[in-house]
Formats: structure tokens, C-alpha cells, sequence
């Protein structure tokens, strides 16, 4: 009975100097927090997407107290309206961002781009595209198995039944980056969402000649190089094949869109350009004088 009670006493006693020895060093060697990372926490969305760069909210409200600037540093999901009160938090001002928006580069329809081949194995754009070119002739083009659609937790992105590829929901897209990350062929891009909306981008990343590129997809960028003559700013180069429109030069002028003969530039969110008023031909010009000189002569003849 006694040595039971020795090593009760003998436990309790090691245990209770090891909570103080623990207590002691935790003191010691504790790290003083800035109180204002809570409060930045706070007023973020706590989506931790990892849009801004970071690991989570609380790394951005870490980083964003730590910075002698807000120049860098953005939520994508709360945009300048959250670093607006971060800054006010701060006591720094935080330069309003131009909002961004996930795109797709790729038109490759089902009927621009038909299937050469099935495949039956797990529905990953990831694993598909590591085993072969795809279910089409296009080696570059989307996969449509959805990893993007998986990726993305405000819903924002859906793959469209009739064309096999995804759309983006311009109202729920955060730019948050994941879709981007999570597609394997670097299709979706992040871009300006450009002014009302408005944007312009070639929707093709195939970057073989001209001929093959064509005979893989009707709607292939074959790198013919007319828009890139036709731009005057200089936003467009022409680089293994493929053009790309640099969206911090483009004056959206849409004359390139004018000039591609296949289509691979879109402009979206632009008004529909007027019909072109039709000209009046040699037979109409002569109906009208002939109806004109009815009308005269009825006149006169009504006068007498």
C-alpha cells in the first residue's frame, strides 16, 4: 500500500515540476503579437483561398501589419473595399486595384474540335493530360474533365454541356487564382476585367504551325501575324505560333478582331456593332423617281 502511494506521490509531484518547467519556458521564450493582426483578421473574408500570395487571412494580416506599404498587398475576394479598411486599421492608404477576372484561352468546341478518341479512366484534366494528348487532335486545348469547376469554391465556374468547356460567372469570380492553378494545360488566365466589363483576348494557346494547329481545331490561332500588324499600340505579339494580347497595352479598339481570319479573337461585353446601312441600288434610286413623278403629275392634273 505504501509504494502505491509513493509513486502517486512520486508522479504528482514529477508531473506538477514539468507543467511549471513547461510554464517557465513558454515565458520566457513567448513572442509578443501585434494586436492589430487580430483586427485586420477580422474585417478580412476569411475565405483563406490564397489569392493574395499567402497561406491563409491571417498570413495576408500578418504580412499587411509587418509592411511599411499596402502596394502589393490585396484580397482578392474582398478587393479594394477590404483594403480600405485595412488601411484605415493601419493608418495607411491603400491604392485601389483594378479588379481581375478568370478567363478561358481556348474555343475548341465540340464542333471545332471533334473527338479522335474516348477516354475511360478517372475524369482529372491532371491525370488525362499526363497519359496523352486528350480526346481530341489538340494537345493543347481543355481537357473538360472540371478540375477548374473542383478548384473553385465561390461556384463561379461551370462546364457548359454543349460546348465541352468552361464558363466563368463574371458576378461570383473573385480572381481568387485557383482555377488558374488547378488547370494543368495553363488555359485560364487572370486578366483585367477591363472597363464595364469590357476585354480582349485571343481564346486559343496552340502552339503548333499554322496548318496543324488549323486541322486540330477550326477556331485555332494559326499565327498569321494580321493582328499584330493591324494593332497600333503594340499589344500584340506573335510568339510560338500564337498571338496574345497584352491587356495593360490594349486600347480595346477591337481592330484585330476585325482582321483574324479564323476567329481565335473575342471581344467581350461590347455593345453589337451596328448594321451597316445598305445603299440604295440603281433600282430603287429609279422606283423612287417613278413614284415621285406619279405623285406630280397627279398633282397637276388635280390643278386642272
Amino acid at each position: 500500500m505504501n509504494l502505491i502511494l509513493i509513486a502517486l506521490l512520486v508522479l504528482g509531484l514529477t508531473g506538477l515540476l514539468a507543467a511549471l518547467l513547461l510554464y517557465l519556458m513558454a515565458w520566457k521564450f513567448k513572442v509578443e503579437e501585434d494586436p492589430r493582426i487580430d483586427l485586420v483578421q477580422e474585417v478580412l473574408p476569411g475565405a483563406n483561398c490564397g489569392g493574395c500570395g499567402f497561406a491563409g487571412c491571417r498570413a495576408l494580416a500578418e504580412a499587411c501589419v509587418k509592411a511599411d506599404s499596402l502596394d502589393g498587398l490585396l484580397c482578392p475576394v474582398g478587393g479594394s473595399e477590404v483594403m480600405a479598411k485595412v488601411g484605415a486599421i493601419l493608418g495607411m492608404e491603400a491604392s485601389a486595384a483594378e479588379p481581375m477576372i478568370a478567363v478561358m484561352r481556348c474555343n475548341g468546341v465540340c464542333e471545332a474540335r471533334p473527338r479522335t478518341s474516348e477516354y475511360d479512366g478517372v475524369r482529372s484534366c491532371r491525370i488525362q493530360n499526363s497519359l496523352y494528348v486528350g480526346e481530341t487532335a489538340c494537345p493543347f486545348g481543355c481537357l473538360g474533365c472540371g478540375d477548374c469547376v473542383e478548384a473553385c469554391q465561390f461556384d463561379a465556374i461551370h462546364i457548359n454541356p454543349k460546348t465541352g468547356l468552361p464558363e466563368v460567372d463574371e458576378e461570383k469570380c473573385v480572381a481568387c487564382g485557383k482555377c488558374v492553378k488547378a488547370c494543368p494545360r495553363n488555359i485560364i488566365e487572370l486578366r483585367k476585367k477591363g472597363p464595364k466589363g469590357r476585354r480582349m483576348l485571343v481564346q486559343c494557346v496552340n502552339k503548333d504551325k499554322g496548318a496543324i494547329a488549323r486541322k486540330a481545331c477550326l477556331n485555332a490561332c494559326i499565327g498569321c501575324g494580321k493582328c499584330q500588324k493591324e494593332c497600333k499600340f503594340d499589344a500584340i505579339v506573335v510568339e510560338n505560333n500564337v498571338a496574345y494580347i497584352d491587356f495593360n497595352k490594349c486600347r480595346l479598339c477591337r481592330k484585330c478582331e476585325a482582321v483574324c481570319p479564323t476567329g481565335a479573337i473575342h471581344s467581350v461585353n461590347f455593345p453589337p456593332k451596328p448594321a451597316p446601312k445598305a445603299e440604295p441600288t440603281d433600282n430603287a434610286v429609279t422606283t423612287a423617281d417613278q413614284a415621285q413623278s406619279s405623285q406630280t403629275t397627279k398633282k397637276e392634273e388635280a390643278q386642272a
